[in-house]
């Protein structure tokens, strides 16, 4: 049985999670938190810095919410296709993958970590993660011009739908991208990240910046 370490809050941990839920593939998930120091012991032995979410399975560690998603795509695949067998289109596929954790997951967390420090956002760490996020909504609205927008769940979906369910809290996507906006919808709908949202909902008390009342 695979055993996943996360949070129900995490949005790294919710990508994992979607890739599992969307190809119903058993598993155990290992909460973390107070209640259960040895899933925290576990998770700080098996990487550099003892982030989650950490997967097990059997005597392999597998860490990292992306590297997560290509092993069970090559050794517990299902019908949802998670990574494209043609290398090529694979490739397309792992960048997109980046843009959402990098240009929007980590922009919408300098929000976050200086309300984390701070017990508030500042003026200017919120005006340039705004920029930041901004720039992103644009790219990835023209983006959404040539992608399908499948219902299959893949890299990307599981990448996308975490990053812009926290980001538009952080920084709403504007009205002049509505081929985005119309996109996290559909994502948020989808039923292995409604389960994620859904999990999530007694937590959300936590989220420093004050969940809105919404998704």
């Amino acid at each position: 049985m695979l055993e996943l370490y996360g949070h129900p809050f995490s949005s790294y941990t919710w990508k994992a999670l979607i890739a599992l839920y969307a190809n119903e593939t058993p598993f155990t998930f290992k909460v973390l938190g107070p209640d259960f120091p040895e899933h925290g012991a576990r998770v700080q032995l098996a990487s550099p810095m003892g982030k989650f979410p950490l997967l097990l399975d059997g005597s392999r560690e597998v860490f990292e919410a992306t590297s997560i998603i290509e092993y069970l795509a090559l050794h517990h695949p299902g019908p949802a296709p998670l990574m494209p067998a043609e290398a090529d289109v694979a490739i397309r596929v792992r960048m997109i993958d980046r843009v959402f954790d990098s240009y929007v997951m980590n922009a919408a967390q300098e929000s976050v970590d200086d309300a984390i420090r701070n017990g508030s956002v500042s003026t200017e760490v919120q005006a340039r993660v705004d920029e930041r996020l901004q720039r992103a909504y644009r790219w990835i609205d023209a983006w959404l011009a040539e992608y399908s927008r499948p219902d299959a769940v893949s890299l990307i979906e599981c990448a996308a739908a975490p990053s812009l369910f926290y980001a538009d809290w952080v920084t709403r996507i504007p009205d002049d991208c509505q081929r985005l906006q119309g996109w996290r919808a559909q994502l948020l709908a989808m039923p292995a990240v409604a389960r994620c949202i859904d999990d999530a909902r007694p937590y959300r008390s936590y989220f420093p910046l004050g969940a809105p009342d919404r998704d």
